[in-house]
């Protein structure tokens, strides 16, 4: 037999404590985001659709991205148990400087068109938490505001090759006497991708106004105050554009780029090099045999040859052949910071964040971009300790398995046969 009684107030007090509302929209908006998922369905509601598809898609049937995405949920994590690990060391050395966290915000172009703030937002932030920053060729602000944005960070510039070599070259020595301290020369991009989304939306610089754009921007008032009301977009290192993305690059982009081309811009470049784009255990050989300090293994985040190889999948063989000799990074497919602890198991030095960066800034700008941060370094932190570990070298390939989905026929039909 159950003994009930009538509740009193003092029951019910404990019960009834509300939580304080929170009246900055934005800041209520960033606290509801526990993922980068969650900051990616935020980004998609207040962006209009062409922006925010510039940001999300990739080339052709967008194979190459899904395939990375899912490489990262097709591992399995190995945990120690009984350590110490009241306390996790995040920080790594890489390119010669320090990082506070395991990764660094990725180049990315058109970034004002994501959200007014831009570049600045993504500096700042990243200067903020201590990682680096990188601008991109196609960025939408200036070698030099980045640095005045980021004056005691680390900024890292990416290159691309155009066919005016000396304009290519002026934005080198640009970088140089700004202080940035690493050249990113990307070199997956002889001609720009099939980014069907952008053709279907008719996407250009600077925006073109159409019926469509029009009723999809009525629910985005904010997005288009902020774009009308500041500065002009326009390139940071280049002139005005008017036309669309994909007329831009294949104007542009040198499809006559080589290694010798390569060592060229290495004997002009002061600081540190990394070749970003390399796709293959050949390339990454010959590359750390001409002394490059670092490549990242990237399909440009699936926007340039679908069905390109996954990053992830070829990091171990890559780490195996060159890890002695040059700094292996990775990109490509990352949303959650157990991909930036798998792959730093697997032997990456550093990770770099694209998609997950952009999400954030539309989100909510600069402080969107520092909840991208947050999430992630407390998604590094919790995984490295329910996996038993204090600090980024302590992470080794007993940790991760990478389970097999995509398996080529000729092994298959080896396995097969020896059955």
């Amino acid at each position: 037999m159950i003994d009930r009684r009538i509740p009193t107030w003092h029951d019910f007090a404990p019960l009834m404590q509300f939580k304080k509302p929170e009246l900055d929209p934005k800041k209520r908006r960033l606290d509801t985001a526990l993922t980068i998922e969650d900051l990616r369905r935020i980004a998609k509601r207040r962006t209009p659709k062409a922006a925010f598809d510039y940001t999300e898609g990739a080339a052709e049937g967008e194979i190459s991205l899904a395939r990375a995405r899912q490489a990262f949920s097709d591992i399995e994590f190995h945990p120690s148990i009984l350590r110490d690990v009241s306390r996790v060391d995040t920080s790594v050395e890489v390119l010669g400087g320090r990082s506070a966290l395991p990764f660094g915000i990725a180049p990315t172009g058109f970034t004002r068109m994501m959200q007014t703030e831009g570049e600045r937002a993504g500096a700042a932030a990243a200067g903020a938490a201590g990682i680096p920053f990188s601008l991109s060729t196609m960025g939408t602000t200036s070698i030099e505001d980045v640095k005045a944005t980021n004056p005691d960070g680390r900024n890292w510039f990416q290159l691309y090759m155009w066919k005016d070599r000396d304009r290519s070259m002026a934005l080198v020595d640009r970088a140089a006497k700004a202080g940035y301290d690493t050249l990113l020369v990307t070199v997956d991009v002889p001609v720009a991708g099939a980014r069907l989304r952008d053709k279907r939306n008719g996407f250009s610089i600077p925006p073109q106004l159409t019926p469509a754009t029009v009723v999809n921007a009525l629910p985005r008032p904010a997005w288009w105050i902020n774009f009308l009301t500041t500065e002009a977009l326009s390139f940071a290192t280049l002139d005005r554009w008017s036309g669309t993305v994909a007329e831009l690059l294949d104007t542009m982009f040198d499809p006559t780029v080589n290694f010798d081309d390569l060592a060229w811009i290495k004997s002009q470049w002061p600081g540190k090099l990394v070749v970003k784009g390399v796709q293959n255990l050949a390339d990454a050989k010959r590359l750390a045999d001409m002394g490059v300090d670092g490549i990242v293994l990237s399909n440009h985040g699936g926007r340039q040859l679908d069905r390109a190889p996954i990053p992830f999948h070829l990091l171990p063989k890559v780490v195996a052949e060159v890890g002695n000799d040059t700094e292996v990074h990775i990109d490509t497919g990352i949303m959650n910071g157990a991909d930036i602890v798998a792959s730093l198991a697997l032997g990456a030095k550093f990770t770099l964040i694209g998609r997950a960066y952009l999400y954030g800034l539309m989100a909510g700008g600069r402080e969107g971009v520092d909840r991208t941060i947050e999430i992630l370094r407390g998604e590094i932190e919790r995984t490295m300790r329910l996996l038993g570990v204090t600090n980024v070298a302590e992470l080794e390939p007993g940790h991760v398995t990478q389970l097999a989905r995509l398996v080529p026929l000729s092994a298959a039909a080896t396995h097969v046969a020896a059955r």
